[in-house]
């Protein structure tokens, strides 16, 4: 592709590189000069301009911005992604269901190595997205690239995101009892918890409120309905063995893990009870604000159970927001 200052005699069928000032307001980068535009930039006294001029073995933005997506999401049904339309050498990629992003990086990395100006951006894996939500963007930096830095980038990174969809449906929540909570906290935690499954599509199909006490958490897991059981409890679980947990295996249940290297969200445990995953939560899950049972929680919604080197892995990038409501700040004031 040429790049340059040209005499306006010569610029004819060329993109404009910048915009210029005519008579009738602005001419806009990226305008295809013809005789009408030439006569606007000659008038406005102009007798050089900086263009653009593709060649034999090049892609305008658009058509490149295009052929890349169109590999990037060959099954846009099937991936969970909306494909946008190529405008000014970009092309948005929006979720189409609600998930997580599920992405090949490797394959990213090597699309965005072909050449400089052929280039996505995408959200990080996975992070929950909604209907909608901008999951990637392709974007072709010059006005034109050549045909095969497009074919090369479009063969490292063919089908390489899509959204992993939710495919849990309903949950039940346990609420515990204990000594000292405000009913209003408690309502609180109902209220986020909630809200957290509404956005990923998931129903709570019953709540249940009993002592905090190993027998009657139990009695009321092995009844409680729903593909997935929550359990929060009026007073933080500390030991693997503490009384929630307990509960899990006297229902007839296993605990796979207690405690998680995300802050705020350590004192998470969660197993399988009833051939379905139980999340027991931290109170910080009584927040809105983001926490390691989110995290969790988001996994288990799109049937990728965490392993211990999931979670393990989340400690880099684990140490989240500060909440203000926290009791005790991790950063003591000065």
């Amino acid at each position: 592709m040429f790049f340059g200052e040209v005499p306006l005699d010569q610029a004819t069928g060329a993109i404009l590189a910048h915009s210029e000032a005519v008579a009738t307001g602005r001419l806009r980068k990226g305008a295809v000069l013809g005789p009408t535009e030439i006569d606007a930039l000659h008038a406005a006294g102009l007798d050089r301009v900086t263009v653009a001029r593709l060649g034999p073995g090049d892609l305008g933005e658009d058509a490149a911005a295009a052929r890349l997506a169109a590999a990037l999401v060959p099954d846009p049904a099937g991936q969970g992604l909306a494909v946008g339309t190529a405008f000014t050498g970009r092309v948005n990629l929006n979720a189409a269901r609600a998930g997580l992003v599920d992405l090949d990086a490797a394959a990213i990395h090597r699309l965005n190595l072909v050449h400089p100006s052929v280039t996505l951006a995408t959200l990080a894996p996975m992070q929950r997205v909604t209907p909608g939500m901008l999951v990637g963007t392709v974007k072709i930096i010059s006005y034109g690239v050549e045909e095969a830095a497009v074919a090369a980038a479009a063969a490292a990174a063919r089908a390489a995101l899509r959204i992993r969809p939710v495919i849990l449906r309903e949950a039940g929540l346990i609420l515990t009892d204990a000594a000292g909570l405000e009913e209003k906290l408690a309502a609180k935690g109902r209220r986020a918890i909630e809200a957290r499954l509404r956005a990923l599509g998931i129903r709570l199909a019953a709540v249940r409120t009993v002592p905090h006490d190993t027998r009657a958490i139990a009695a009321s897991l092995e009844a409680l309905p729903g593909d997935i059981a929550l359990i929060l409890t009026g007073t933080a679980t500390s030991d693997l063995h503490d009384t929630a947990p307990q509960a899990v295996r006297a229902a007839g249940g296993a605990v796979h893990r207690f405690g998680m290297p995300v802050d705020p969200g350590n004192l998470l445990f969660h197993g399988v009870q009833g051939g379905r995953p139980v999340i027991g939560l931290p109170g910080c899950a009584r927040s809105p604000a983001l926490n390691g049972a989110d995290w969790v929680l988001e996994r288990y919604a799109c049937g990728l159970p965490p392993s211990d080197a999931d979670i393990a892995a989340m400690g880099v990038g684990g140490l989240l927001k500060e909440i203000p409501l926290r009791p005790q700040l991790r950063e003591p004031k000065s």
